[in-house]
């Protein structure tokens, strides 16, 4: 049975300046709107990962246990749960320099809107990195001052274990180049193939709400199993860290060699995960789920609205009227769209 459109401002009517501001940003300023809910985004997963990360490490320099690898983990999901939540349908919800990397290979997402994308990303992570610093300023001072009375500031500091990398990426000393890249590599494959399933609007197994648990949960899998070699996952993450490290403590922070390694490799990585999807896992010969077409829907009708894509878009989906009839339509023409324009 088809179920009428129902706008939000039909029922919570919004004060006029809301609604003139609402006009202004879906005409002119849509762009800063994406830009700004990527940069929030990141926040949200950096900042509840960051904290976690900041009590064990410190707890763990100051003999007061705070935390264990196991809340690090769990913070980083729902840092992610909640970053695809709150501002996925904004902007998309990459939050992901590789993300947004292959969405311009392989999807057709251009190439402008992917370099504002990659900027705002950045910078959300280095703003949120400097916020977690001030507010853990004492507690990593207090840490920074027991490493020195201990004799082993210069080998602990900038380590997986120091208060230096509580921010940005560093390998123990001694740890072999080599088989962090691997690690890396691998870790950040198993996260690909997440992201691909969940993007995929013919998997069952998957509706839009699981979506952000399972990768969420993913990235927790590899913190818990593969971070004591040192994992990235994330160039947003490294770089916007390694930034921010390098403007409180200096070039001691750059991280030498590994600074390319925990930087770069998760963007070949993501591109093998979608070649391994599209070309073992996929098929576009499957119908999609009724909960991703529900979800496409609304998206279509949010977008064309706002006259915020062009004619044409999603329109393997039907009209309006028929937003809740099960009419057929063809999933590669959805998804290319989709991907050319969200």
């Amino acid at each position: 049975m088809a179920h009428p459109t129902v706008h939000l401002r039909d029922v919570a009517p919004q004060p006029r300046f809301m609604a003139s501001w609402e006009r202004l940003r879906h005409k002119e300023a849509h762009w800063l709107v994406e830009m700004i809910a990527e940069m929030f985004g990141v926040f949200l997963y950096v900042y509840s990962g960051t904290g976690a990360t900041a009590a064990f490490i410190i707890g763990s320099v100051t003999g007061q246990p705070l935390g264990s690898l196991f809340t690090i983990g769990f913070a980083y999901a729902i840092g992610i749960v909640l970053a695809v939540t709150l501002c996925g349908s904004t902007s998309g919800g990459h939050f992901h320099p590789a993300v947004t990397i292959v969405s311009v290979i392989f999807k057709g997402f251009p190439i402008g809107k992917a370099a504002r994308y990659i900027f705002a990303q950045i910078l959300g992570c280095y703003l949120t990195c400097l916020i977690v610093y001030v507010q853990w300023k004492d507690l990593i001072t207090a840490a920074e001052a027991v490493l020195q009375e201990k004799g082993v500031y210069a080998t602990l500091m900038f380590s997986p274990d120091g208060p230096g990398g509580i921010f940005a990426n560093f390998l123990l000393p001694g740890a072999n180049l080599y088989r962090a890249l691997l690690n890396e590599f691998m870790t950040d494959v198993v996260i690909g193939l997440a992201i691909c399933g969940c993007l995929d609007p013919t998997n069952y197994m998957i509706p839009p709400a699981v979506a952000p648990w399972l990768i969420g949960f993913t990235y927790s899998v590899a913190i818990w199993g593969f971070s004591p070699t040192s994992v990235a996952a994330n160039t947003a993450r490294d770089l916007g860290g390694r930034f921010m490290a390098l403007t409180i403590w200096g070039k001691e922070a750059a991280g030498g060699p590994y600074a390319a390694i925990s930087a770069l490799t998760n963007i070949p990585a993501m591109v093998v995960a979608v070649l391994i999807y599209e070309f073992f896992l996929g098929s576009s010969t499957r119908t999609l789920a009724p909960s991703h077409i529900d979800y496409l829907r609304a998206h279509k009708k949010y977008y064309e609205d706002n006259n915020l894509a062009p004619e044409g878009y999603l329109a393997a989906l039907g009209t309006d009227k028929d937003a809740t009839c099960s009419g057929p339509f063809d999933a590669n023409d959805v998804m290319e769209v989709v991907s050319k324009n969200v």
